[in-house]
């Protein structure tokens, strides 16, 4: 089987709830895997928005989680360390999830990426995506994706 990645909340190209965005209770959205690959020690989530406008805009990150886990529960607290991994910061520059908020009517795509890796990751609480991807270059065994979307 594939290493894969699921909301409850939506499927795959579906609308996110407004619960989950800027527009309600800005709060994580519940999220499933399955299907982790063998020898994977930890890991890595990246949640962003490839269609805002100046820059690929992140939402989240969350790493170092115990491949023992099968997903994240629904209001992950925006706390550095949590059950089983860590969390980096948001475009915004704080921690934890800050949910879809985009500008003008046109919907965005937003992708929680998935990966499994070979290592867990010694690195400080609180890091921005840049730092993370350089950080996971060589130990990505797999990568599940889960897109939804979101528009005002």
């Amino acid at each position: 089987m594939a290493f894969q990645i699921e909301s409850p909340a939506f499927g795959n190209g579906e609308m996110i709830p407004r619960k989950y965005t800027c527009d309600g209770d800005d709060i994580s959205p519940p999220l499933k895997w399955k299907d982790v690959p063998e020898g994977t020690k930890s890991l890595a989530l990246i949640c962003d928005d490839p269609d805002a406008p100046l820059m690929t805009w992140v939402h989240w990150i969350v790493y170092n989680i115990s491949p023992e886990k099968n997903g994240l529960e629904e209001n992950v607290p925006k706390e550095e360390k949590i059950e089983g991994g860590m969390q980096g910061k948001n475009s915004w520059g704080r921690i934890g999830y800050g949910g879809p908020c985009p500008p003008g009517t046109k919907p965005h795509r937003y992708f929680f990426r998935l990966y499994a890796l070979d290592s867990m990751l010694d690195i400080e609480p609180g890091i921005k995506k840049k730092k993370l991807m350089k950080e996971m270059e060589g130990h990505i065994l797999a990568k599940a994706e889960l897109m939804g979307k979101y528009s005002r």
